[in-house]
């Protein structure tokens, strides 16, 4: 709130400095051409101040209801020379087109990524998914996902979430067409800490009951019956843009992974997807441009799955 009563007061002065140099350029006109340059680098600055404060609070409540908490239970085999793994996945995803929802591929496939998986695998084991879920806010029923198309190279991916009544009216998110730039404020929507977070923050009657549960379905389930099921924004700024990664300081944690990255257009430029543990200015997203190929590939796949 202080950041934003700084920014009103701030484009407020330069605004009124921009209308005395106007009204200095009627009644001085000698000095015409210093004026209008001033006039120009004040606007310049005007411009500035919007593009850094404009986010619009409506875009982000409108993107939310598109935004998932992911749940799953995942297994990889033993292979006589390794332990099997039985665990626990969550993430958050985000509808990118009806009928799909994208996410980091280590929420897709939690073995991704996950050393002792990999050796597992290497040496004969084999990783299936359980279970995969979304809770999306406003439904007291989960739905369930299944993988389309993952990254071969790149922490991406997109599922097909269950056709439903409730589905069907969910709104794909915009993905923009070109990178941020540095310097561009974004905010992101996710689920950190999960089951954990949403209890944290919901009213002390259903944090008193539920604080001592294990982030589980079970939980999940009566937090989306009590229409809690809700993901936090956070906001910050471009860092910076590296090949496919972008670097930014909205802060997030373990089960924001997945979650949009919006631009002040309402717009995601990124999936959001790791952060440097220690440096608050490191967390880590992919750019949308890796992303529209993907949800190109698994409208296709879709469509081919519909004629057979």
């Amino acid at each position: 709130m202080e950041s934003w009563q700084r920014f009103v007061q701030g484009l407020l002065g330069v605004m009124a400095l921009v209308g005395a140099l106007v009204m200095a350029h009627y009644y001085a006109p000698p000095e015409t051409a210093e004026l209008e340059e001033k006039v120009h680098q004040l606007t310049r600055q005007v411009d500035d101040l919007e593009r850094q404060g404009a986010f619009s609070t409506s875009s982000v409540d409108d993107a939310r209801n598109s935004v998932a908490y992911i749940f799953g239970v995942y297994r990889v085999s033993s292979s006589g020379r390794t332990t099997a793994i039985h665990a626990r996945v969550a993430g958050t995803g985000f509808m990118v087109a009806p009928g799909l929802l994208a996410t980091n591929r280590h929420v897709a496939e939690p073995w991704y990524g996950d050393r002792d998986a990999a050796i597992a695998l290497r040496r004969g084991g084999t990783a299936s998914l359980e279970k995969l879920e979304a809770y999306f806010p406003g439904s007291p029923l989960p739905v369930a996902l299944h993988p389309v198309v993952v990254a071969k190279h790149g922490d991406l991916a997109v599922l097909r979430v269950d056709d439903t009544a409730f589905t069907q009216n969910l709104k794909p998110l915009m993905l923009a067409a070109a990178p941020p730039r540095v310097g561009d404020p974004i905010t992101v929507l996710a689920y950190p800490m999960g089951v954990t977070g949403m209890v944290a923050k919901s009213p002390a009657a259903v944090y008193e009951r539920l604080s001592s549960h294990q982030d589980d379905p079970g939980t999940a389930s009566e937090l989306a019956a009590l229409s809690l099921i809700r993901p936090s924004a956070t906001f910050g700024h471009i860092g910076d843009v590296s090949a496919d990664k972008l670097i930014y300081d909205a802060p997030t944690a373990r089960g924001g992974s997945g979650g949009p990255v919006l631009n002040t257009h309402g717009e995601v430029v990124g999936v959001n997807a790791a952060y440097i543990d220690g440096f608050s200015g490191g967390t880590l997203g992919i750019s949308t441009t890796n992303l529209l190929p993907l949800v190109e590939s698994a409208k296709r796949s879709s469509l081919r799955a519909a004629v057979q």
